[in-house]
């Protein structure tokens, strides 16, 4: 499985004829767009997409998911309340589900977790939308050899984690560490090392975004002592392939 970071909470993970995109956020995003050293390109991200994977409807988490599947035919898979709102928004593919429950996507399946975060979004009127529970998302391909992924999405510490863990097995875990709106660099570590010990690879994201959150990962790495050796940050807009 190849994965590329693009930063925030982005990714891209490619296996078989899968190309999966989860929370998209491009435009707008200061550390894909607006950061000197990097400024990424959106369609590239993008070329290709066969699935799009939301794990809640904030806007830096919905990103560029409708002009994605729009321009791609790429479902876009979430909760049944956020593709609702989607669909009125101009998304016409969506493959919805909800907290607990799973589907067959072909080369993968995905299931939503849960997380503790919230859900929503303000229109043009200023009216507010909860947009149904937030979620993790479980990524497990069907080929041999292919690491299953567990994206936290947005969340807060909680002890369920190692159920999740033992439902699922994730090989890779994805993990907000930025404080503020998630699980700072302690509790991420702390969730990872007693919840999710049986994952090989911990990868932090949610961090350097904007100015209220953690500008880097070094305390995460700190927090995890014996375990950072588990610890994959990867560069971002590069591919890397995950071990299996």
């Amino acid at each position: 499985m190849q994965l590329t970071w693009f930063g925030h909470s982005a990714y891209r993970l490619e296996f078989g004829k899968a190309v999966v995109l989860i929370d998209p956020f491009f435009t707008g995003n200061p550390s894909f767009t607006g950061n000197p050293s990097f400024t990424g390109d959106a369609e590239a991200a993008a070329a290709g997409a066969t699935h799009v994977l939301l794990t809640h409807g904030h806007a830096d988490h919905v990103g560029d998911a409708v002009a994605i599947s729009r321009r791609t035919g790429a479902p876009v898979v979430a909760n049944f309340d956020l593709c609702m709102w989607l669909a009125r928004q101009g998304l016409e593919r969506m493959e919805p589900l909800n907290t607990g429950g799973s589907v067959d996507l072909g080369e993968f399946s995905a299931a939503l977790t849960i997380a503790f975060h919230s859900s929503g979004q303000i229109d043009e009127g200023g009216a507010s939308h909860s947009l149904g529970l937030p979620n993790g998302m479980v990524v497990t391909p069907k080929a041999a050899g292919e690491p299953t992924v567990y994206h936290m999405g947005d969340t807060d510490i909680f002890s369920d984690m190692a159920l999740i863990g033992e439902i699922y097995a994730p090989d890779v875990v994805i993990t907000p560490i930025g404080d503020r709106f998630t699980m700072g660099p302690k509790l991420a570590a702390m969730a990872v090392t007693r919840f999710l010990p049986q994952a090989r690879t911990v990868i932090p994201c949610h961090f350097a975004t904007f100015p209220p959150l953690v500008a880097s990962p070094e305390s995460f790495l700190e927090a995890m002592g014996e375990q950072r050796s588990r610890v994959l940050v990867p560069e971002k807009n590069r591919a890397l392939t995950l071990p299996a």
